[in-house]
């Protein structure tokens, strides 16, 4: 067995490798540079390139990248030797301070929403050097930013930044206001990745999942998760495989895997690392992403992490785990033994409410995608109503604020205390909510609606922006103040009058729920275009611009490439869908109604009777292909028709005149598959799908 010491971030350029690498002087100044935020100049870069190339080379690296997240919510790379020719017709391997800093990139060809025309090409990618550069195979990956030759943001990286750049100011001013030690303040993050692993063989017979990354159609299996007995159930051997290879690997790349266990629904998983700075996080989650697919391959299965690839049972989502740290590890948002009697946490937790209840279109906005409209609000998910959940004790913490009365603190129980053989402790404070889609878990709060598929950089950018507006105006109002004391518990008081319509600790599955938010005036955005809508509302626009994440133009750009997005999705599944039907399914159909219809009659010439049941049978499949072909021709058509004014309205017609179709074609060939003989299908079914192992 691998000794997880040995192995654990061998092929990261990580601060233990520039310790040893660099010069103590060079290494001094990297360090000073990074916190002071200042430019690389051209000797330190050099210095930094080198030791870097020789470290890349000695792991085995021919080629380096810069690695960079464009709009498209994966990865781009573009791989470059260290291959340098010399005078005499030789090579050296060679790697300058100005290859490290920056690179040049064809940004032309890149989801732009119109910030960008296709002649103009060039894009810069820029070194980010608080997120380790890292071998993969034969190549040296450097984490970077990416815009356009005119300066517009054209990824995920740069906003993030500049988003954790402004958390830092104003989290470090209220730190200063309470007397507390003032320290580098960074977001944290941890993504719970769920996923789906299929058979590569079963998925290479479905179009659907070839193209769509989901089941466009499928009956249910006889068995789902009716019995919640995958759900942590023993880990099958051919599964488990795959999990220790991608453990290995990630931990060679410096990712804390921490946690594995099966989840609710047949073949499907879970993946949970431990904490670490935001942007590192969302690194590190893509490059997960990536290796689950790649490791699942090499074990003769497919990993999908479309939010909802099957029906009939549970999706996958990305719960995203967010906390407030000191660089010397604190977790600000520890409420400590007595939440009661910490200013800094009841303030910090009242600007959460501010924040979620003043931007509950940009949170729910930040995780709308066509994958995600299939999952939330199902029983695996949260609704599309953001809500908090903070329990019982901090719930009572703040109404005695509110109502400015004592908190009596109550000793929690103790837990199986009546069995003496087994060890006993204190229950938590507060139960867990898995229904809630921002529920505050102990010392961070759990961001439950991002999708699977999603990358968490555009809920963090939301998160660290909207939270840090809000520490802005609380730290305001108390340099302002004359009694520092006075103002918090106002400032404390305020917020809760006015912002605890946001807070429930009841069940968000609940119909009744959906009449109660209505009422408090809560958003209920629940499908993609009306979520999209609202970014770039006079609000937004304003709060974006104040705050130096985004131009207007960049988040017009932005609302503009996820709407279309959304369009070309719901039409390539569209498309998937029509070929299947007239090509697969109704032609396999048509082949069990000619065999049928011919058994029936031979069996009549024979003078065997034909009862009503039997004649039901190729009577119901000629009445469903028919319908099928129907619908597709109305599918077609509907397709054909949209051509919406920009890209919201063809967002909206495609949800309104497309999808529903699309539904109802599936509805009809769902049924078809239980009529039509199984050697007949034309594809594997959910029953072969889930249960292959």
């Amino acid at each position: 067995m691998t000794d997880i010491k040995d192995i654990f971030a061998i092929n990261v350029f990580n601060d233990e490798v520039m310790r040893n690498r660099l010069p103590k002087e060079t290494y001094g100044s990297l360090h000073e540079t990074i916190a002071a935020g200042r430019d690389l100049d051209r000797t330190l870069a050099s210095a930094v390139a080198t030791a870097m190339k020789d470290w890349a080379i000695s792991r085995g690296a021919t080629h380096y990248t810069h690695w960079f997240q464009p709009l498209t919510g994966i990865t781009a790379e573009k791989h470059d030797s260290f291959v340098s020719p010399t005078n005499n017709g030789q090579m050296i391997m060679d790697f300058s301070g100005r290859e490290l800093i920056k690179g040049e990139s064809d940004a032309s060809s890149f989801p732009s929403g119109g910030l960008r025309a296709t002649f103009e090409a060039r894009g810069y990618t820029s070194w980010d050097p608080t997120s380790y550069a890292f071998v993969k195979g034969t190549v040296l990956y450097i984490p970077t930013a990416f815009c356009s030759y005119s300066g517009e943001v054209l990824d995920k990286k740069t906003p993030l930044l500049r988003s954790m750049q402004l958390l830092n100011k104003h989290t470090q001013r209220i730190l200063k206001l309470l007397g507390e030690e003032v320290e580098p303040i960074r977001a944290t993050a941890g993504a719970e990745q769920e996923y789906f692993l299929i058979d590569k063989e079963m998925y290479k017979k479905r179009k659907d999942l070839i193209f769509c990354g989901r089941s466009l159609f499928g009956a249910p299996a006889p068995r789902g998760q009716e019995l919640d007995d995958h759900y942590f159930g023993a880990i099958k051997p051919r599964v488990q495989a795959f999990m220790n290879e991608l453990n290995e690997e990630l931990w060679k790349l410096g990712v804390f895997a921490k946690t594995e266990h099966n989840e609710v629904a047949p073949c499907q998983h879970e993946l949970v690392p431990v904490f670490t700075t935001v942007n590192i996080a969302c690194d590190q989650n893509q490059l997960t992403m990536e290796l689950m697919r790649t490791i699942a391959d090499r074990h003769g299965l497919v990993c999908l992490l479309h939010e909802k690839p099957f029906d009939h049972i549970n999706g996958s989502g990305k719960h995203n785990n967010w906390s407030l740290s000191t660089a010397s590890g604190r977790n600000l948002l520890d409420p400590g033994k007595h939440p009661e009697t910490n200013r800094l946490f009841l303030l910090l937790l009242c600007a959460m409410i501010q924040a979620v209840d003043e931007h509950q279109d940009l949170l729910r906005s930040s995780i709308a995608s066509a994958g995600n409209d299939h999952r939330l609000g199902a029983a695996e998910a949260p609704p599309a109503i953001v809500s908090m959940f903070l329990g019982d004790e901090l719930t009572t913490i703040l109404n005695a604020i509110e109502q400015r009365g004592d908190y009596r603190y109550t000793k929690a129980p103790r837990m199986l205390s009546d069995i003496n053989v087994l060890p006993n402790f204190r229950r938590d404070t507060t139960d867990r909510n898995r229904t809630s889609p921002f529920a505050f878990t102990g010392n961070k709060f759990e961001f439950r609606m991002p999708g699977s598929s999603s990358s968490i950089a555009e809920a963090n950018i939301v998160l660290n922006t909207i939270v840090a507006d809000t520490l802005r105006q609380f730290a305001d109002r108390l340099e302002a103040a004359e009694d520092l004391d006075a103002e918090v518990a106002t400032i404390l008081r305020r917020t809760i009058i006015h912002h605890k319509r946001i807070i429930f600790n009841g069940n968000n599955y609940a119909a009744e729920w959906v009449e109660e938010a209505a009422e408090r005036g809560l958003l209920n955005l629940d499908n993609t275009p009306d979520a999209l809508a609202t970014i770039t509302s006079e609000k937004n626009i304003e709060l974006y611009g104040r705050c130096g994440i985004f131009s207007e133009n960049e988040l017009r750009s932005r609302q503009e490439i996820s709407l279309e997005t959304y369009t070309k999705v719901q039409r390539i599944e569209a498309v998937t869908m029509l070929e299947m039907l007239r090509r697969d399914i109704v032609p396999a159909a048509m082949m069990f109604l000619k065999d049928s219809s011919t058994a029936l009659v031979r069996a009549m010439d024979a003078g065997i009777p034909a009862s009503a049941e039997l004649r039901k049978i190729p009577a119901r499949t000629s009445s469903l292909c028919d319908a099928l072909l129907k619908g597709c021709d109305a599918l077609e058509a509907a397709l054909d028709a949209v051509n919406g004014a920009d890209a919201l309205e063809t967002a909206r017609q495609m949800r309104d005149n497309v999808v529903p179709l699309m539904a109802q074609l599936r509805a009809d060939a769902d049924e078809l598959e239980t009529v039509v003989g199984r050697e007949y299908w034309p594809m594997p079914t959910y029953g072969d799908l889930l249960y292959y192992l």
